[in-house]
Parts: C-alpha cells; sequence; structure tokens
C-alpha cells in the first residue's frame, strides 16, 4: 500500500503564496512518484485536520511562522506524525537569527559583526557606522530588511511606524559588500554553491520569487578553494544548529579579501522555498537528483524526534 503523505502548505505568515506554490509543486511531485497526498493549507486548526486525515507522514512545506519556528514541529511530535526537515529546537533555533548567531561563533562558523537592540532606539540613530544592514530576529525571505548605505544620514524611519509586525527587537548587522553566494545541505552533505545576481538593488522578497528578479549562477564563479569552504562551513552551520533533512545557509563574500577571509553566513533557513525555480531544487539537479526525487527523498527521510 501507498505512502499517505500531507502535504502542509500555506499558513498564515508573510510568505503564504510561495508556500502555496511549493506546496503544489511537491504535492504534484509526490502523485507522480505514486504516494497518496492530502495538500493542507494550514489554518489553526491544523491540529484537528491531520487528527482526522490520519497521515503516515508530513511534507512540511511551511515557510515563516508556524511552519519554521519550531511550533508546528511540535505538534507533530505530539500527534506521532513523522515529519521532513529540521526537529523542533533546530527550528526554533535557526528562526531566532540572533541565538542561531551564538551557534555558529561557537561552532567556528563565520559571521557578520552586529547587534540586537529595539526598533525604537535603533530608529533615532545609527547603531553602527553605515553602512549597516537592519533585519528582523525572527523573518525570513528579506521581508522587513533595510541596507542602510553611508549616504543615508539617518536611520529609516519605517522602524517607529505604528503598523510594523516584525517585532520589536532588530538585529543590525555590518554590511558585506561583493556576493551573495548560498548552499544547501541534504542529509549529511553539502551540494553545490549558487551566486544570486540580483536584477534590482537587492535580493529581496520581490527579486527572490518573480521570475528575472535575479540571476543563478551555477557554480557560482568564486575560486575553488572558496567555493569547498562555502560548503563547508554550510555542513558546519547545519550541524551547529542540529538541523535534519534539507536546509540552506546564506552567506555574503567580500571578495576583495584574500582566501576566504570575506565569507560569512547570514542564516539557516530550515524551511528553504520548494517551488520549481527554487534554489534547493536547482541545486540537487546539479547534483543529478530530480525535482521528483529530491521531494521523495524528503519524504523517506522524514521521522519524529528529530
Amino acid at each position: 500500500m501507498s505512502k499517505h503523505v500531507a502535504v502542509l502548505m500555506g499558513g498564515w505568515s508573510a510568505e503564504r503564496e510561495v508556500s502555496l506554490r511549493s506546496g503544489a509543486a511537491c504535492a504534484d511531485a509526490l502523485m507522480r512518484r505514486g504516494y497518496r497526498v492530502t495538500r493542507i493549507d494550514v489554518a489553526r486548526d491544523v491540529g484537528a485536520v491531520l487528527t482526522s486525515v490520519k497521515p503516515d507522514v508530513a511534507l512540511n512545506v511551511l515557510h515563516g511562522r508556524p511552519g519554521e519556528d519550531g511550533t508546528l514541529q511540535g505538534m507533530l511530535e505530539i500527534l506521532a506524525i513523522p515529519y521532513s526537515h529540521s526537529g523542533v529546537m533546530a527550528s526554533a533555533v535557526a528562526m531566532q537569527k540572533d541565538i542561531a548567531k551564538t551557534l555558529f561563533r561557537a561552532a567556528d562558523v563565520p559571521v557578520a559583526e552586529g547587534l540586537v537592540a529595539s526598533r525604537f532606539d535603533v530608529a533615532k540613530g545609527h547603531a553602527l557606522q553605515p553602512p549597516y544592514v537592519i533585519k528582523p530576529i525572527a523573518e525570513g525571505s528579506s521581508v522587513g530588511v533595510f541596507i542602510v548605505r553611508e549616504d543615508h544620514a539617518h536611520p529609516p524611519q519605517e522602524l517607529t511606524r505604528e503598523d510594523w509586525t516584525f517585532g520589536d527587537q532588530v538585529m543590525v548587522e555590518k554590511y558585506i559588500p561583493g556576493k551573495e553566494l548560498t548552499c544547501a545541505v541534504m542529509g549529511d552533505a553539502a551540494l553545490g554553491v549558487i551566486e544570486i545576481v540580483p536584477m534590482v538593488r537587492f535580493y529581496d522578497y520581490e527579486a527572490k520569487y518573480a521570475p528575472g528578479g535575479s540571476k543563478h549562477l551555477l557554480p557560482a564563479p568564486v575560486s575553488p578553494f572558496v567555493y569547498q569552504q562555502v560548503r563547508k562551513v554550510a555542513l558546519a552551520a547545519h550541524r551547529a544548529l542540529g538541523c535534519r533533512g534539507v536546509s540552506r545557509a546564506d552567506f555574503r563574500y567580500d571578495d576583495r579579501i584574500e582566501g576566504s577571509g570575506g565569507l560569512v553566513c547570514l542564516e539557516v533557513n530550515t524551511q528553504p522555498g520548494m517551488t520549481e525555480t527554487s534554489l534547493v531544487p536547482e541545486l540537487a539537479a546539479h547534483a543529478g537528483i530530480t525535482f521528483d526525487e529530491l521531494v521523495q527523498w524528503m519524504v523517506e527521510d522524514a521521522s519524529l524526534n528529530r
């Protein structure tokens, strides 16, 4: 009898639309592979829905909260439904960029210098010498990110808006010029490295998901030494947080600095995008793994106590 997979998608985070696209692509792939598939657009009653659906396994394709921060993982543990990707702790920690950075430092994963402060304090005056980046501590997909350049007289005043929804603490980090690199980890192996070249000012939410918003160079045009270093650090970051299944680490690389001294790890995404044009499927394809094989691997890798 074929395995019954619940594909969890949608949700209510800022990344809902992308998650729905990821979920549809994964569900279609699983059907092609002969699985029984139930598509679930996750709402607050997801526990009750899963209890009535009774799947053998859950493929979690949510981005942002609650699918990426450990809460959905905790519920799946309680319901004893094996699930894909990282477990409760790794998911929660990866989502909190400040805590993730502490673990990265302890594991010798290079990070950008920076600090965490209240958004109101950060709006008052430059917390760091420009250029620097301001980002929410717990959002994905470049939502709510500002780059403050040298010619900016003061920090962005959007930080003080009443309708700001990204939490009152923000992370301020030194801006690292150069290349945007990303590397996926699948199981206990690092895949290749992509350089993301934004066709717009900055690799933001639109560039990430709109066709033509950014160019992906694979393999990334860096020296063989730096290429291997990125793979090594991506795996170290995945392990430092205790991630499982598939994750994707994002980097900045200042190529004016000798060797790999200009490389910093920005974050690990424990629920990377899974649309056909997403980075992880592209990296898998480069390694000879088709989209359908990748999705099947994620389902077969699912477990509890992750």
